[in-house]
């Protein structure tokens, strides 16, 4: 199934947005294995994000003047703002776009707050994980605004984030965290239709290479850093939404669902795979399983429910003809 031409006038915006839904810690040292940074990354992806933010504000009294804090916690309030607007569009399930909340603002706060402190750490000496950090704050913005359908702060904030990310595996190749943005940045750059493509030569967006984009993520995913289950995440669903290779997919998101049960959004996406491919069985499973999983979150849970039920459906149909 291919996205329809209403979809492609929307990539270009998405896009820059798409490329950085990945966690926004550092690779595994010192200051990653703060107890509560550890924590708080299995609560998040064990589908507490509330439970999260509590751990993460702990980091922040700990290292006010270091941006790991605030960086966690923004990304903890993207999977509350992913959550609350998935929705089963063009007989897919994902977050395609929302308008702009008052809440944004809090979020978007703490995202600056992370780029000035390690904009202040970069001008005292250059690091790869200050660059890191930039790029990530930048990247968080990105897909806020990319969801806000806000274009031009989109492309700005996204092609920032990609040159800080450059910069990173300049002066350590080795830091594998940084792949999974340039990867999902050359995979989906070279999505794009024709229309969109123009924009971007005008926008002045710098081109990429699906293959080379896989490649770059499957390496985050090898490296086994703080962003692989990111990497992980986003590579299924790139080959869900625009290869059609269903069952490589759902090779990638099983072992997310076997390490995190109880996290909605990953069961509720493997179900959406195996819908494709009309495993009818397991996708129902799956799909249940997310409406029953409990979430302090009140409009993320609502949103599972909902969108399940919806996909439960539109399974029926099929159900019937078998």
């Amino acid at each position: 199934m291919r996205l329809s031409g209403k979809v492609s006038r929307r990539l270009l915006l998405l896009v820059l947005a798409a490329l950085y839904f990945f966690p926004s810690a550092v690779r595994a040292g010192k200051i990653a294995a703060l107890p509560e940074a550890d924590e708080g990354m299995r609560l998040l992806y064990d589908g507490d994000a509330d439970a999260a933010i509590e751990r993460f504000r702990i980091v922040q009294q700990k290292l006010p003047a270091h941006p790991l804090g605030y960086l966690l916690e923004v990304d903890a309030l993207w999977w509350k703002v992913y959550c609350s607007a998935c929705e089963r569009k063009w007989n897919m399930v994902d977050a395609w776009k929302r308008s702009r909340l008052p809440s944004d603002d809090a979020y978007l706060s703490l995202a600056n707050r992370a780029i000035a402190l390690a904009s202040a750490a970069l001008k005292k000496q250059e690091t790869a994980e200050m660059h890191f950090h930039a790029g990530m704050g930048l990247a968080l913005k990105a897909r806020l605004h990319g969801l806000r359908d806000e274009r031009r702060a989109t492309a700005r904030a996204g092609v920032a984030a990609r040159e800080h990310f450059l910069r990173v595996l300049a002066l350590d190749p080795g830091f594998t965290d940084a792949y999974t943005g340039l990867g999902l940045y050359n995979y989906y750059v070279d999505t794009l239709s024709t229309f969109a493509r123009v924009l971007r030569f005008f926008m002045g967006i710098p081109g990429g290479s699906k293959q080379e984009g896989m490649r770059q993520l499957e390496m985050a995913i090898a490296g086994g850093g703080m962003t692989a289950v990111e990497a992980r995440f986003y590579l299924a669903k790139a080959l869900r939404n625009y290869e059609q290779k269903y069952a490589e997919a759902i090779e990638l998101m099983l072992p997310l669902v076997e390490r995190h049960p109880r996290n909605a959004v990953f069961r509720l996406l493997l179900g959406d795979m195996y819908a494709k491919l009309a495993r009818n069985e397991q996708a129902t499973a799956e799909f249940r399983a997310a409406m029953e999983i409990p979430n302090p979150d009140a409009a993320c849970r609502a949103r599972i429910q909902k969108v399940a039920r919806e996909s439960l459906d539109a399974l029926a149909p099929t159900k019937r003809a078998e």
